[in-house]
């Protein structure tokens, strides 16, 4: 006896039926899932703190550091990847967001001391004037010897110890 299909009027009706994600785009979302465990169980526990994480999620994420054998691994982080779905994702990527804004404004930071070090290299004592005008409890007889020495480092094609140190004064002048 043949199979009865369902009367479908027109393909119309089957466009307006909601699709089911392929068998596919669930394994991508769990693995997805699953590299976020493995991205929380990477990071320091001083870091891990400013998620907002359940009780069952930090105890096996501490679980993890006491799993050696390889398959064993792979299962407990199959398990992680399941623990990160009853997690508040929107919480958690706003902390993943957070910290990298904090990573752009510090390296941000980094590159105008970058520009400084080069400019007061390069212009010699007129940046000085310019950067102790923007920073007045900068030491400029400190900033004046280390600008002199790397310069003299540049003409005599040394490495440029004198310029790392006039970088790290900077950065411990203007604390970041």
């Amino acid at each position: 006896m043949p199979k009865k299909r369902p009367a479908v009027e027109s393909f119309e009706e089957l466009d307006d039926a909601p699709e089911r994600p392929s068998k596919s785009q669930l394994k991508r979302e769990m693995h997805e899932l699953q590299a976020l465990g493995e991205t929380l169980i990477a990071m320091r526990p001083a870091e891990r703190a400013r998620f907002p994480l359940s009780d069952d999620m930090l105890a096996a994420i501490d679980e993890t550091s006491r799993i050696r054998s390889h398959e064993g691994r792979r299962r407990h982080m199959q398990y992680v990847g399941k623990l990160v779905r009853k997690e508040d994702l929107e919480a958690i990527q706003a902390v993943f967001d957070a910290i990298e804004a904090e990573k752009n404004q510090r390296d941000h930071a980094f590159h105008r001391l970058e520009k400084w070090r080069d400019r007061l290299i390069d212009e010699g004592d007129p940046a000085v004037d310019a950067f102790m005008a923007e920073h007045p409890t900068a030491d400029r007889q400190v900033i004046r010897q280390l600008v002199r020495n790397a310069r003299k480092e540049r003409e005599q094609e040394k490495p440029p110890a004198s310029a790392r140190k006039l970088f790290k004064h900077l950065r411990e002048t203007l604390v970041l």
